[in-house]
């Protein structure tokens, strides 16, 4: 019998998933509930999700977004919106031929595990589910979706992808000698991530240190963020136990943002910024950060000023695309026809892409032959080329743009600039 693979990705809320399906399947349930339980690299949604969900699963595949509300008497909407939606999800199974017993009993346990996620208090503001008979993947994240379900042979993932466009995303790294903070960021909302395999403070890094272990440190920190160690001996090189202790913030990011190329804005005390910059080898490290004692300042309040600092980044990195597009308009870097683009898109050579929202374009793309039909309506085997396009374009390393028709470079649902 094969593996079923249930995995919720709940980003920093407080619900345990309860027992799963009955015993008599083989399941793997992985959770990771803000505090690193599970598979922590999949506490933030990456390029690395889209290869899992792009992953050829048995179909048929049920995708399914809602928006989500933190609190008021609307939270209480939200399990009976799910509710709904599952009960469109198995009619959309049962008209592709699936038997009603055997569509409710796929969606019943997914539904169970759901509620009881919702049921608890989250920081969340839309839901993203993704289920087969053999796949199960749930995603409560900083972004408000639009109400969808859509069960095709594959998963349906283009509403995420504003999360990871060219001007989805954030992060913000609050670093003082006490505590460390990762969030995530949109335009519109913010969430404190589990930072992965990282010391929590200055005084572990320290002590896990060999050099240390034998020595009684009393430390302090000045109002200028300086850091004052007194040993048997006297007094410690600052710069170094620091360096160290960032070195090791580092090595941890390094495994939790790889392939990301979303900014990350530093905050800190002015002393510190040079010093993690020295040692940082993210390449979207923001030179701009935020200023002052992170500790004094909540999610929020770092979110609001990162947002200052990161806007007019991701506004000069669109015009920039945009008007790239115009430059080579015309000639063979740029088109905006599908039949060109999709082929393109699997073959890496999509340097920046432009896509409607909103919009589906179903059909069929054969890698092997290039070949490529277009449908009005969907069909049996089809899968939406726009979404297909922009995917293919992440994870060869291209960049995204969803925009809205007023900002598009050209008439279409689709625009691309060519690397070569």
């Amino acid at each position: 019998m094969g593996r079923t693979t249930w995995t919720g990705v709940v980003i920093d809320t407080q619900g345990q998933i309860p027992d799963g399906p009955s015993q008599k399947e083989e399941v793997l349930i992985i959770q990771d509930n803000g505090q690193g339980k599970g598979d922590s690299h999949m506490n933030v949604l990456t390029r690395n999700n889209l290869n899992l969900l792009m992953a050829v699963h048995k179909g048929p595949c049920v995708s399914v977004f809602m928006p989500m509300h933190r609190s008021g008497p609307e939270t209480q909407q939200d399990p009976i919106r799910l509710k709904n939606l599952i009960r469109e999800a198995e009619e959309h199974l049962i008209a592709r031929g699936l038997h009603a017993p055997k569509a409710k009993g796929l969606l019943e346990k997914a539904e169970k595990l759901l509620q009881d996620a919702l049921s608890h208090k989250h920081q969340s503001d839309g839901l993203a589910m993704f289920l087969s008979p053999e796949v199960f993947h749930y995603y409560l994240l900083p972004f408000v979706f639009e109400e969808l379900v859509i069960v095709a042979d594959r998963f349906h993932i283009k509403p995420l992808l504003p999360l990871l466009s060219g001007d989805g995303r954030y992060f913000v790294l609050a670093l003082s000698q006490n505590k460390v903070r990762l969030l995530q960021s949109t335009h519109y909302s913010v969430r404190e991530l589990d930072p992965g395999d990282v010391p929590e403070n200055l005084a572990e890094t320290l002590r896990d240190n060999d050099s240390w272990k034998e020595l009684q440190m009393h430390s302090s920190i000045s109002g200028k963020g300086e850091l004052s160690a007194i040993t048997h001996g006297g007094e410690v090189d600052n710069k170094e136990n620091i360096q160290r202790y960032f070195r090791r913030i580092d090595k941890g990011l390094h495994e939790l943002l790889k392939n990301e190329r979303a900014p990350l804005v530093l905050a800190g005390v002015d002393y510190l910024h040079p010093i993690y910059k020295e040692v940082n080898s993210y390449p979207h490290l923001m030179v701009e950060g935020i200023a002052g004692n992170p500790e004094q300042l909540s999610a929020a309040e770092l979110h609001e000023q990162a947002w200052t600092i990161v806007r007019p980044h991701f506004q000069k990195a669109q015009q920039e695309a945009v008007d790239q597009y115009k430059e080579f308009s015309g000639s063979e870097r740029t088109s905006n026809r599908i039949r060109k683009i999709i082929p393109a898109a699997y073959h890496g050579r999509i340097e920046l892409l432009f896509v409607l929202p909103d919009l589906q374009q179903w059909g069929t793309f054969d890698p092997g032959t290039y070949e490529i039909h277009l449908h009005k309506k969907e069909k049996t085997g089809d899968e939406d080329l726009l979404e297909s396009a922009a995917i293919q374009t992440l994870l060869n390393g291209g960049t995204v743009y969803m925009i809205g028709a007023e900002k598009m470079p050209d008439t279409g649902p689709l625009a691309a600039v060519f690397r070569y």
